[in-house]
């Protein structure tokens, strides 16, 4: 730990933190309902679509809200950040608000898109300026401070909206997320202060020279944008895995040949000039398709391939975690424990709504309405998983001989009694094979960042960045390996709880120093460009955790039911990302620190 006594923080540190938490508080309230909204009827208010649709619009969308900060970061170190902020907020307010009314794929999809462009621009702005209103005695601790603001807005909206759903409808839960972003006109308007070492005198052609210069040039462009291109269609199921393959592999090899033939036509026209060719002196000079694919920063693209794999096993508890939750685990023993602590918290967060369960029971029982379709596997694992959803876990003996008996009065045309079979036996299941909702589990890792963020974030402010992110993602591999064994055990809902705990540890120790070490390196005068770039690894990992969580699942939790051999392929990425992070920073930390005060002709590389 530096001896230096630690730096007052900023006006516009407080203010940025401020608009951060009203940022997430719209987002989440909107996002944790969105599967929901979906997928739920129109005469209902929803959407009325299906999986498939589900999966394009919080698959795709979210994977390029996280690619515009590459352009919207370097954008904002040359126009200012408080411009950026406004447009931002400018873009998504009125597009939360007309997301409720949009009843169409196309139109949703649509302004869905503005959202991310806006908070796309939000993104790197806001954290370039907890970069750069801090320094090496407090920087440690204002990204830890930043953190907790994130996770205060990502768990005071789930908590908010399905209140603001249930009493007013669908439509004001969109609204009130126009209201959140609205409120940050104020701070920006009129407290935040311009950042120093700003590059406004920047000509926009220098600035996209610089953006290359970080990620590489235009040939190597025509090669990722296709390929990402291709597997966002592969993630949204537009394009089988054999076109995908095929065409993956046109691609690379295309691009091969293209870097030969460059190499050829060059060696000749140096050979004709005696070797002297004007205009091919330096690669940089040639025209863009006679150029080799290059990469710009080298060290820095790297780190970012790394920290993909990182967030790929950090979105498992959001993507995987849940289904397996639903599936797999009994967490009756949560609810005893509720209801022992307090009858307050076992009804608040244990509650089962009795009319709906009912109604899911009558319409299941008239789907099933034969014995020897009701007794098939596939029957049997619809029910459960329908049942599972309202946060119930019944026997599959118990279903059918409840089912069988709501079925004879509903052959006999008897609906008053077949009703008020599936009402009693409704209550009865509520409470003798209540569950708590995964989401309730989930909210376990926001309220421990809230309370011991700051806390943690003192204490690991004492070592260097890369050292605590890589043992953060050891803590959040050996969550993952816990939760492998949560199911069949009588304890399963409280290891649950337990590797969520250790998982909030393992993210508070992890991910803020993600970005605080970009801050290290970044140079003042594009310290929001290279923010962007950070985020292109949250974006990877948001389309490849997706994909592997698919593919893990499907394969191991469902058709080998070894749930426990797809965690532990989890926890074994995440230990291999711990090793390459560890290469990483013996091999190459000390070339990435040299940049921060390096010109731009000495970062490209």
């Amino acid at each position: 730990m530096s001896l230096t006594k630690r730096s007052p923080f900023q006006q516009s540190f407080y203010v940025a933190n401020t608009m951060e938490i009203f940022e997430r508080l719209a987002w989440y309230g909107m996002y944790t309902l969105l599967a929901s909204y979906i997928m739920t009827p129109t005469t209902q208010g929803g959407l009325g679509l299906g999986n498939t649709e589900r999966g394009l619009i919080m698959g795709v969308v979210p994977f390029f809200l996280y690619l515009f900060p590459v352009v919207s970061g370097a954008l904002a170190d040359r126009f200012g950040y408080r411009k950026m902020f406004l447009l931002s907020f400018t873009l998504m307010a009125p597009s939360y608000y007309f997301l409720g009314y949009a009843k169409d794929l196309a139109s949703f999809m649509s302004i869905f898109m503005l959202i991310a462009l806006g908070a796309g621009i939000f993104k790197p702005v806001v954290i370039a300026t907890i970069s750069r209103t801090t320094d090496d005695s407090n920087r440690g601790l204002g990204f830890g401070i930043f953190y907790m603001m994130v996770n205060i807005g990502g768990f005071l909206g789930p908590v908010l909206a399905p209140i603001v759903q249930k009493n007013y409808g669908w439509e004001w839960v969109f609204t009130f997320a126009c209201i959140w972003i609205s409120v940050n006109f104020i701070p920006a308007l009129f407290f935040y202060k311009e950042p120093e070492c700003h590059s406004k005198n920047k000509p926009l052609k220098q600035v996209f020279q610089e953006m290359q210069q970080v990620l590489g040039n235009m040939r190597l462009a025509l090669l990722v944008v296709p390929l990402l291109v291709l597997l966002v269609g592969f993630y949204a199921g537009f394009i089988g895995s054999e076109v995908t393959l095929a065409t993956v592999a046109i691609l690379v090899v295309s691009a091969i040949v293209w870097d030969f033939s460059v190499a050829k036509h060059n060696s000749h026209a140096v050979a004709e000039n005696n070797g002297v060719a004007p205009g091919l002196s330096s690669p940089a000079s040639l025209l863009w398709y006679l150029q080799k694919m290059k990469l710009g920063n080298k060290p820095f693209m790297l780190y970012l391939l790394i920290l993909t794999g990182f967030w790929t096993v950090y979105l498992q508890i959001f993507i995987t975690l849940p289904v397996y939750v639903r599936d797999f685990v009994d967490s009756s023993d949560l609810v005893s424990l509720m209801h022992t602590i307090s009858p307050w918290l076992y009804d608040v967060f244990t509650s089962v709504n009795i009319d709906t369960l009912s109604g899911e029971i009558m319409h299941l029982a008239a789907k099933f309405n034969d014995v020897d379709v009701l007794q098939s596997k596939a029957a049997l694992k619809e029910i459960t998983s329908t049942l599972s959803a309202l946060d119930v876990r019944i026997p599959q003996q118990e279903i059918i001989n409840n089912f069988v008996q709501i079925s004879l009065s509903i052959n006999a045309s008897d609906m008053t009694s077949a009703q008020g079979v599936s009402m009693d036996v409704a209550e009865q299941w509520s409470v003798q094979y209540r569950q708590v909702n995964p989401a309730t589990i989930l909210s376990v890792d926001f309220l421990m960042i809230i309370i011991f963020q700051v806390f943690i974030s003192r204490f690991i402010d004492k070592f260097t960045p890369l050292p605590s992110l890589i043992v953060g993602t050891a803590i959040l591999s050996l969550s993952m390996l816990m939760q492998g064994f949560a199911h069949g055990v009588i304890f399963g809902g409280l290891l649950v709880s337990c590797s969520v705990i250790v998982f909030a540890v393992g993210e508070m120790t992890a991910s803020p120093k993600s970005q605080e070490y970009v801050a290290t390196f970044a140079p003042k005068d594009k310290a929001a460009m290279f923010m962007g770039y950070y985020f292109v690894s949250m974006a990877l990992g948001n389309l490849f955790g997706g994909l592997l969580s698919g593919w893990l699942y499907g394969f191991f939790a469902v058709d080998l039911n070894n749930p426990t051999l797809m965690w532990a392929i989890i926890g074994l990425l995440g230990v291999a990302t711990s090793a390459a992070l560890y290469l990483f920073n013996k091999h190459y930390v000390d070339e990435l620190k040299g940049q921060q005060m390096a010109q731009p002709e000495q970062v490209a590389t």
